[in-house]
């Protein structure tokens, strides 16, 4: 007769389970970027899901998404091929990684970012430097799915609550968080392997704050 499980133990497979699901991802988008394509658009379903657990409130969720799509599609047009630029909104807040060929190049795409609907800000990280190759993006894949996967073994921040965005071996973090998850979502992504730098990214909150946004029932969020 098999022996049940304790919870601890139950508990802690759960998290390997998570960690080896988070990581399996990170390979999978890694591998079209190794093949030169572009990675596939998530599903609504996982949107969705993404969505009900975000401290944004449902609308802030799909104006990020539409400013990424909208700030991707005018660098294209109007710079082409000549940068390589990563572009994350977090809270209507536009954060840029990648590569520039020059400071007035870099400096254009600050007028794009505030062209488009609904931006509040932008935080520039572009470097002056040749695109990076295919190589080195997916190495930045895999640090962002173990940083992730990490924040799970941990145990001491909520993985949904802070997006990961790696660039060069720098890892950005954003989110709406409070000074100790900030703090501690910090010190799991500056001790993961490969990682050269941490910036935080975060927009702060009190406790109080936090618990209402997790737990929001009776409050209407739109």
């Amino acid at each position: 007769m098999n022996t049940p499980q304790q919870p601890d133990t139950l508990a802690a497979h759960a998290r390997r389970t998570r960690r080896t699901l988070l990581l399996g991802l990170g390979a999978a988008a890694a591998l079209p970027l190794l093949q030169g394509c572009f990675p596939v658009v998530a599903t609504g379903v996982s949107a969705g899901a993404a969505m009900v657990s975000d401290r944004r409130t449902s609308g802030t969720y799909v104006e990020d998404e539409a400013i990424e799509w909208k700030v991707s599609a005018r660098i294209r047009e109007r710079l082409g091929d000549t940068v390589h630029v990563n572009v994350t909104s977090y809270n209507r807040n536009v954060l840029l990684t990648g590569e520039a060929p020059s400071e007035s190049v870099r400096s254009q795409l600050d007028a794009i970012v505030a062209g488009v609907e609904h931006v509040r800000g932008v935080i520039n990280e572009v470097a002056i430097a040749p695109n990076s190759n295919l190589t080195a993006r997916g190495n930045d894949t895999l640090i962002t799915s173990n940083v992730k996967a990490r924040f799970i073994d941990a145990g001491t921040v909520a993985a949904h609550n802070v997006k990961v965005v790696t660039e060069a071996n720098v890892v950005f973090l954003l989110g709406i968080v409070t000074r100790s998850e900030a703090d501690a979502a910090a010190e799991v992504a500056r001790t993961s392997q490969g990682v050269r730098k941490v910036v935080r990214v975060f927009e702060y909150i009190s406790d109080e704050e936090a618990r209402r946004l997790d737990n929001p029932t009776g409050a209407q969020r739109n």
